[in-house]
């Protein structure tokens, strides 16, 4: 029997399957089809949620009796935009000048080739690490990431599933293999601001409250002072304004209302809760200066609507699994990584909350881009490391 020992292989049988969120695309067919020969129990459990589309996903365990390592990852993809532009087609997974080109091949269907070659690698070699290994694997995180790992979690955990440590292998390496690890992630909280004013004429605002000048006080109030400097683990707490919007096509017409959206970026000074409560009373004092609102008495009217769930601020601190990871990084290619908490938010911030979690996967300078690829080279090299890290964690 062939095991999935080629990373590049499994890369290429991944990629061909075009598996844009929601779509499972055979994507999940394919990964069982390499897991089952390496000894693992495949499942594929759908969820759904109302005004959501249902989701596959898959859970693989192999058991042992030792430890238990949770690999964690997706095999949805974002949209290839203009396929036109793309200088190989983004399903094709062709090969050109080294580089493996095609949707998700470091975002980060990538990453779980490698894993699974490395695991293979190791069945072959050694028959296996004596303890237990899964992989949880969504279609759902490009998504709105619902009926994803959080539900495939608990579903594990109702079946009495726990774990001593998880690698989320997201593309984590700003610019080489080795660069970077992620050990946590900084909160994420969104939220829309709309400002109701009175509609009237441009020429007569005595008689109309122009909404605008509202709510550019209270945006002012957001990002004005700074939230904090950062701390030893985590950057400044950051706030962008990515809306502003009134829905007026008259440029002689006060608007009757004005509406910003914003997202909020923080560090572990705050919480979740304790980040919206500072919001709140930014907003509430700045409701009632009349910097941009002359001759207004009363207070800006608004009102704040909190968008989708907030991403909590985490910070691994499991010595074993950080130094295994840095140390298995180091012994293939020679350096020394980052240990980082900078970047968005991924899947991470869920599996935190059952065991150490960290992050490390591909170089990610195309994700997401026209013409995404891989150095097949880097392919190797991540299956070395993961290989290395498998037998020295296990070991």
């Amino acid at each position: 029997m062939t095991l999935p020992t080629d990373p590049a292989e499994n890369l290429a049988a991944l990629i061909r399957c075009a598996s844009v969120t929601p779509a499972e695309g055979g994507a999940l067919t394919a990964l069982e089809t390499m897991l089952k020969p390496l000894g693992f129990s495949v499942e594929r459990p759908v969820f759904s949620e109302d005004g959501t589309p249902d989701i596959e996903n898959l859970y693989a365990r192999r058991s042992g009796n030792g430890p238990h390592l949770m690999f964690a990852g997706h095999t949805d993809v974002v949209p290839v935009g203009d396929e036109a532009a793309w200088t190989h087609p983004p399903f094709a997974a062709e090969i050109a000048k080294g580089e493996m080109y095609g949707r998700g091949a470091v975002d980060m269907k990538g990453g779980i080739a490698c894993f699974i070659a490395a695991v293979a690698r190791h069945v072959e070699q050694k028959g296996g690490p004596k303890g237990s290994m899964s992989l949880l694997i969504t279609g759902d995180e490009e998504g709105p990431a619902i009926n994803g790992t959080v539900k495939l979690l608990d579903w594990a955990v109702a079946k009495g599933e726990t774990w001593d440590a998880a690698i989320v292998g997201e593309p984590t390496n700003p610019d080489a293999l080795g660069d970077m690890i992620k050990i946590g992630r900084r909160g994420s909280l969104s939220g829309s601001i709309t400002v109701n004013g009175r509609q009237g004429h441009v020429a007569y605002p005595h008689l109309a409250d122009n909404p605008v000048r509202g709510l550019m006080t209270l945006v002012d109030a957001l990002l004005h002072p700074v939230f904090d400097k950062g701390t030893k683990d985590f950057q400044p707490t950051n706030l962008e304004v990515t809306t502003f919007d009134v829905g007026n096509p008259a440029t002689n017409v006060i608007p009757a209302k004005a509406t910003a959206t914003f997202n909020i970026r923080f560090n572990d000074s705050w919480t979740a809760e304790t980040i919206q409560a500072e919001i709140h009373n930014r907003l509430d004092q700045a409701a009632k200066r009349k910097k941009y609102r002359t001759g207004k008495k009363t207070p800006v009217d608004y009102d704040i609507i909190w968008r989708d769930r907030p991403s909590h601020v985490f910070l691994t601190r499991d010595e074993k699994l950080i130094e295994t990871l840095s140390g298995s990084v180091k012994a293939v290619v020679g350096r020394q990584p980052a240990l980082s908490t900078s970047g968005g938010t991924s899947d991470a911030r869920f599996i935190k909350d059952h065991c150490p979690v960290v992050e490390f996967g591909l170089v990610g300078k195309t994700m997401h881009m026209v013409d995404e690829r891989v150095a097949v080279a880097d392919l190797e090299t991540l299956t070395q490391i993961y290989l290395r890290f498998i037998e020295d964690w296990f070991g």
